[in-house]
């Protein structure tokens, strides 16, 4: 089987690190470097193969995507990853906001005053 594709086990798993850094940067459209560089600025760590070769996921993918979508839209690398960090910042608290407004209001639940 070749290595650029997961094993049955983890077809549905968006962390498992399935890509090598070449075929990531082929499905990207980009170059080996800018993801070396996504990766220096913090935005998605990889992880290493037991040969120390870098290997993504489909979710670290999606997140170079964005990255690659901002620079190319003319926004600095470090200023993208900022961005894309931000938005994932806000995206959790909004469904945090969400799941409190959820709640119901019981005993020990609404305000105490």
């Amino acid at each position: 089987m070749p290595a650029d594709h997961p094993p049955a086990g983890h077809l549905d798993d968006d962390d498992y690190p399935a890509y090598t850094m070449g075929r990531a940067a082929d499905l990207l459209g980009t170059t080996p470097a800018f993801l070396r560089a996504v990766g220096e600025a913090g935005l998605i760590t990889p992880l290493r193969s037991e040969g120390g070769h870098r290997r993504y996921s489909r979710r670290q993918l999606r997140i170079a995507a964005r990255a690659r979508e901002l620079v190319g839209q003319g926004t600095p690398i470090e200023a993208a990853c900022r961005i894309i960090d931000l938005e994932d910042r806000l995206g959790e608290a909004l469904r945090d906001n969400e799941e409190l407004r959820r709640r119901p209001e019981g005993p020990g639940t609404g305000d105490s005053r």
